[in-house]
This record gives structure tokens, C-alpha cells and sequence, in this order.
């Protein structure tokens, strides 16, 4: 079953269970879904998919923090479950051991010398890695692979 079909099969799930904040959430994620297969006139396959639950997650961490600072623990308290259900849709991530070794392979295919190769390397991990990982800890670990060298 695709992950586009499996999110279908939780709304009506959760319609059915009246469950109205894990409902909205999924209804959330099945419009940005929509919109980017009509703005982009393509059907989403699960990388896809996957890639705009990231794009959902981290907003939805940048509005925690924010609501966090303000005070706002009713609202923070709405994004952090709208994140555990968001998170239920993502594969398993990878360690930080296992990002390093999969960074290090990268850095070694691609001949990168130092950190102006950065491009080079982040661009071959994002396609290797999207959905496996979050971007940032990607990142981080590239930087560290070629300051070392």
C-alpha cells in the first residue's frame, strides 16, 4: 500500500473515531499533498510524500519553539501533536553513527577535499538521504567530515 493511500485510509480512520485533532492534522497533510501534485501537475510517490512530511514537521517544530518562548503552551501544546501524528508517516532515521558513515561514503565517492566542496556532498545527500534523516544533522556531520580533512 502507498503512503499517499495508507494517509487516505487514517483520515477515514479517524472519521470514523471522531478523532478531530488527529483528523485535522490529516486532512492538513492530505492539502499540501494535493497542492503540490496540482501546482506541479504530478503524482506524488512515497519520497514525495515523505519529503512534504518533513517540510510539515519542521514548521510545525519552528512554531513550538516559538509558541514555547511566547508563553503559549495551549498552542505549543497543539503543534506537539500534530508532530507525533506527522511522524507516524516518516520512515526510520537514521542514527547519528549511521548518518556519519553514509556522509563519509558520500565524501568518498565524490572526492570532496574540504568544506568548499559542501555543495557537492550536501547535493549527492540529499537524494541519498531524504526521508532517511533530518537535513540539519546532514549537514552538521558534512561539515565535520570535511573540516577534518
Amino acid at each position: 500500500m502507498s503512503l499517499k493511500h495508507q494517509i487516505t485510509e487514517d483520515m477515514k480512520a479517524a472519521m470514523r473515531a471522531k478523532e478531530s485533532d488527529r483528523l485535522s492534522t490529516i486532512r492538513m497533510l492530505l492539502a499540501a499533498m494535493k497542492q503540490k501534485e496540482v501546482d506541479e501537475r504530478v503524482e506524488l510517490d512515497d519520497v514525495a510524500v515523505v519529503g512534504i512530511v518533513d517540510k510539515l514537521i519542521k514548521q510545525r517544530k519552528d512554531s513550538f519553539s516559538q509558541f514555547s518562548q511566547a508563553g503559549r503552551t495551549d498552542l505549543a501544546d497543539k503543534e506537539a501533536a500534530e508532530i507525533r501524528v506527522l511522524e507516524a508517516y516518516l520512515p526510520q532515521r537514521l542514527s547519528a553513527q549511521e548518518i556519519a558513515a553514509e556522509v563519509a561514503s558520500i565524501v568518498a565517492e565524490t572526492g570532496a577535499a574540504g568544506p568548499g566542496d559542501m555543495g557537492k556532498v550536501m547535493a549527492v545527500a540529499k537524494t541519498r538521504l531524504a526521508g532517511k534523516a533530518e537535513m540539519g544533522q546532514v549537514s552538521a556531520a558534512i561539515k565535520q567530515a570535511l573540516s577534518n580533512q
